[in-house]
């Protein structure tokens, strides 16, 4: 199993969040606290680049989904960046990807 790790900037159109490992039943928490102790501001953008997540269950989708909550909360927008196919495969069957702004890399979503 891979830790997860995460780890965030800021950029001028608002944070970027990376998620590598796994992020799991038992990480997914973090990933929820982590966006819950941003800063998000009305008009910005949240992008969660995922190149380097390695698996993500149905704990992690919740998680992806609590963060788009937070930021349309604040008033942001959010975006998933370098969607792993497992994982993207994931979103489309349940409808995800139509609810998701989901970018090829974290630079195109921090700008689009």
């Amino acid at each position: 199993m891979s830790q997860l790790r995460i780890t965030t900037h800021d950029t001028a159109t608002g944070p970027v969040v990376a998620v590598s490992g796994e992020l799991d039943y038992a990480s997914a928490p973090e990933l929820r606290e982590r966006v819950a102790g941003l800063t998000l501001l009305p008009g910005r953008r949240l992008v969660l680049d995922l190149r380097g997540m390695e698996f993500c269950d149905s704990s992690g989708i919740t998680a992806l989904i609590a963060a788009r909550g937070r930021a349309l909360e604040a008033g942001a927008e959010i975006a998933l960046a370098a969607v792993p196919p497992h994982t993207l495969r994931v979103l489309r069957l349940v409808g995800l990807d139509q609810v998701f702004t989901i970018q090829a890399d974290a630079e195109t979503a921090d700008h689009s």
